[in-house]
């Protein structure tokens, strides 16, 4: 049975919810508006029409609680401008932040149950920028989603709205924290895709994709010889690595080869950039592996299958690094794997493997008007117990998203907004993850492409 939504308007929830009025003498007509305290189930309290504060039970004390009541009172007697300020119906809990052009609504569908929370963000706002995570700055490290954007706050700029993003190689495993598809951060590249699942991508002129990446990536030598590498990727046997500042302390390998590059001359050199081609001027030629990496130096790994394919390299030799990626991905600024694509132009996704599991799901999608960033709450038989692929995506489509990208789910499944944590992790507390998609609102956004 399908779960599409009423609608973009629709704020449906199963809980009762107790309403507390509280009088704003300042301003008429914020008399006649009462500030609701909504108490919801799990992780989110709602105080006001148009704003929330969100937080796990317990985590608030009550003198931080009615501190935070008085100033989202007081922030009432503003005219609202956030998008689908249509009062709740009785299966919602509806938070739109008072011009933020930023919503939130927790939807219940009790007879399976199911906990499903959406945030909007409106895409006409300039300020409001996507934006990719990486856990402690770092490939190989796993932190929670929240930790995660904290590293992300700076004077010009805050985040708004958060979701977890790629897959990764789980603590349990070598490499652990690596992202299994594409990233860009920042017009960083970060990591290659070794899987053959979509991503999602902005180009250069800031239009949203989704789509394999295939990169080409390639070292060429002063003979003419080249090698295909991969970027801040496990080194296997028979494979070439180029690794990045942004790998970790050391490049974790064992044998082979590996060549220590630094900047060639006034050239373009770090950070490392999709469709950028560099040059790199040998330091060091190293037999040993694990090689140090700081901030100045790229390491180019060869395994030792390959030592024949490549020519002995002394100090001061130049290399060609050519990053081409298909399709072009030159001036990309950001980029997150996942997989797989749950909606094309408004078609369901065609994808293989178990369509009947249910599970937590993350999603990030968009329509012309806004962005989406959608989470299901699972594995809680008495909260939620999540949805199939195909069921997520119909849901998707009865909201209006036209495209949307699925993002690792599980106990992964976060969505964060506005300073907290808003759904129910299926372990009860915050997973640790390898990066994120964000919304930075930024004090001066970025100059609009020609």
């Amino acid at each position: 049975m399908g779960l599409a939504a009423d609608g973009a308007n629709s704020w449906e929830s199963s809980e009762t919810m107790s309403m507390m009025h509280h009088q704003v003498a300042e301003d008429e007509a914020a008399r006649e508006r009462s500030v609701s305290a909504i108490a919801c189930h799990g992780p989110l309290r709602v105080i006001s029409r148009d704003m929330c504060v969100l937080g796990f039970e317990g985590v608030l004390s009550f003198a931080r609680r009615l501190t935070i009541a008085v100033l989202f009172a007081i922030a009432a007697t503003f005219p609202s401008a956030a998008e689908d300020v249509t009062a709740p119906g009785p299966n919602s809990t509806k938070a739109p932040s008072v011009g933020s052009g930023i919503s939130y609504r927790n939807e219940k569908i009790p007879e399976k149950p199911l906990s499903i929370h959406i945030v909007k963000v409106d895409r006409s706002r300039p300020d409001l920028v996507l934006a990719t995570s990486l856990a402690k700055g770092t490939v190989l490290d796993l932190c929670p989603l929240s930790e995660q954007v904290k590293a992300l706050q700076k004077a010009n700029q805050r985040p708004q709205v958060a979701i977890n993003g790629d897959f990764y190689k789980t603590e349990r495993e070598f490499f652990a924290g690596d992202p299994l598809g594409f990233q860009v951060m920042e017009g960083e590249l970060l990591s290659s895709s070794v899987t053959n699942k979509p991503c999602f991508w902005l180009d250069d002129k800031s239009q949203p994709h989704i789509g394999i990446i295939r990169s080409e990536f390639q070292v060429k030598f002063p003979d003419g010889r080249s090698l295909p590498l991969e970027v801040n990727e496990e080194r296997a046997r028979g494979t070439a690595r180029l690794y990045t500042p942004r790998l970790g302390a050391s490049t974790q390998t064992t044998g082979g080869r590996e060549v220590v590059l630094e900047r060639s001359g006034e050239l373009d050199w770090l950070p490392l950039r999709p469709g950028v081609g560099v040059s790199g001027k040998v330091r060091e030629v190293r037999e040993t592996g694990n090689t140090k990496l700081t901030p100045e130096i790229m390491v180019l790994s060869v395994d030792s299958q390959l030592l024949s394919s490549m020519p002995s390299l002394k100090p001061g030799d130049l290399v060609v690094l050519d990053m081409t990626t298909v399709p072009n991905t030159r001036g990309c600024e950001t980029a997150i794997g996942g997989g797989p694509a749950l909606l094309r132009d408004g078609n369901l996704g065609n994808y293989s493997g178990n369509k009947t599991d249910r599970h937590p799901r993350s999603a990030f999608g968009w329509n012309d008007s806004h962005w989406f960033f959608v989470e299901v709450d699972g594995r809680q038989s008495s909260l939620s117990i999540g949805m199939t692929l195909p069921e997520f995506s119909e849901y998707l489509r009865g909201l209006g998203v036209k495209d949307a990208l699925n993002l690792d789910g599980g106990g992964s499944a976060t969505l964060w907004l506005f300073g907290q944590v808003v759904n129910s992790p299926c372990y009860g507390y915050e997973r640790s993850t390898a990066n994120g998609l964000l919304i930075l609102k930024r004090d001066t956004p970025r100059r609009e492409p020609d």
